[in-house]
């Protein structure tokens, strides 16, 4: 009886596997580091830090002094077409059914339309929803800042007749009053899951 030799694996076997090991940790490192569908809560200092914008009624706001009250943020333009309108109309929604505890949570809306998203404009867009709102914008290089802080997608999409949108991160980052993250809101999530997460927020 005669016993063949295991036949040595091709040269090429092994940089390939090396290559596939290395993009499955890049893949878990970038989903680790990103929110999640259903963002685990607990403090970081992957999202949030330094920044000073100016709000819709002319006034400074930065990281510091947002310090001393939970909040809520999420970055869009007053031009969207969808995500932003529904997400502002559902974060009115929650601070509403957060009862009285609604009171201890501030709402933020960051512009990434300095272009075309003046003061005023936003200020009028933030009128339409049921409750206060904050609209922060800025001058390129500050929103640059407070886009890389919270390490937010943006791109502009050109459209027909010369115009353009916004693609962008649709997360609500959730920050306590130290100005930490805490959390995250996803796109589509259920009112439930996200009431639960602001309840404990805000510490009701």
């Amino acid at each position: 009886m005669t016993t063949t030799e295991p036949r040595p694996a091709p040269r090429w076997l092994r940089p390939v596997l090396w290559l596939a090991i290395l993009l499955v940790l890049g893949g878990l490192a970038a989903a680790a580091f990103w929110p999640r569908e259903e963002a685990a809560e607990g403090y970081s200092d992957a999202f949030g830090g330094a920044f000073e914008l100016v709000d819709h009624n002319g006034r400074t706001v930065s990281d510091r002094s947002l310090k001393g009250q939970p909040f809520a943020i999420f970055f869009g333009f007053t031009r969207c077409p969808d995500i932003c309108p529904t997400t502002l109309q559902r974060l009115s929604r929650l601070k509403r059914q957060l009862g009285p505890a609604g009171e201890k949570l501030r709402l933020v809306f960051v512009s990434l339309d300095p272009e075309r998203d003046s003061g005023k404009l936003i200020g009028d867009y933030l009128s339409l929803f049921p409750v206060p709102i904050t609209g922060l914008t800025g001058s390129p290089q500050q929103l640059a800042r407070i886009i890389d802080a919270y390490h937010v997608y943006r791109e502009k999409v050109p459209i027909e007749g010369g115009d353009y949108l916004i693609d962008h991160t649709a997360t609500i980052f959730l920050m306590d009053a130290d100005g930490r993250f805490f959390g995250a809101l996803a796109h589509g999530e259920a009112d439930d899951a996200s009431l639960a997460k602001l309840h404990r927020l805000v510490g009701d």
